[in-house]
């Protein structure tokens, strides 16, 4: 099974003022989404479906981290990144699923951009114009509370219901003004060394 890509979508803004106050930095994401057929659809319940990963994840990981990296302008520039899957609505949450919980698609955007933390997810199902929501969360440390953010836009027309919506998101910095510290200082605070 060969990948059936409909299309990319880009998205991206740039945040300047927040709570009524200019950002010392303004805060940039973008996201990266492919609208695809559904390679299991109409085929009833899959019992393996490794061989459509296979063939399709690697495929959409490169693809997708490639769009990330030129709008942000390099890896090294991405501080924070998450991924989300939509399946349609004739389709099973395991298949949009299966697209993104393969490190055969995410270790592309892992290298690209040097992380060490784990990718941030979502992954649902909806029709057309569904919420497309990554989460985001620093790519080198997951406590650090200032970039634990959310990406969210949407694409009018899909997914239709025999597609799957594949996305990866990332940022130039944190939330403006961000004032809730991180976990270090909960854990310093409540006297644990577990968290």
């Amino acid at each position: 099974m060969m990948l059936s890509l409909r299309k990319v979508v880009r998205y991206s803004e740039t945040t300047f003022i927040e709570g009524g106050r200019s950002a010392p930095k303004p805060l940039q994401m973008f996201g990266a989404a492919a609208v695809l057929t559904n390679p299991w659809h109409g085929r009833g319940y899959v019992e393996d479906l490794k061989p459509e990963i296979h063939a399709i994840a690697p495929e959409l990981g490169k693809l997708l981290t490639a769009e990330i990296i030129a709008m942000a302008g390099s890896g090294d520039a991405v501080e924070a990144y998450g991924k989300a899957a939509i399946v349609g609505t004739a389709g099973e949450v395991e298949h949009a699923s299966a697209l993104i919980h393969t490190l055969r698609f995410g270790n592309h955007f892992r290298a690209a951009v040097g992380a060490k933390s784990y990718l941030a997810f979502t992954n649902t199902r909806g029709g057309p114009n569904a919420p497309i929501s990554i989460p985001l969360m620093d790519k080198a440390d997951e406590g650090r509370r200032s970039h634990y953010l959310t990406l969210q836009f949407a694409i009018n027309d899909s997914p239709a219901p025999d597609e799957i919506v594949v996305a990866l998101g990332a940022s130039i910095g944190g939330r403006p003004h961000h004032r809730i510290g991180d976990r270090y200082a909960d854990l310093k605070e409540l006297g644990s060394t577990n968290g």
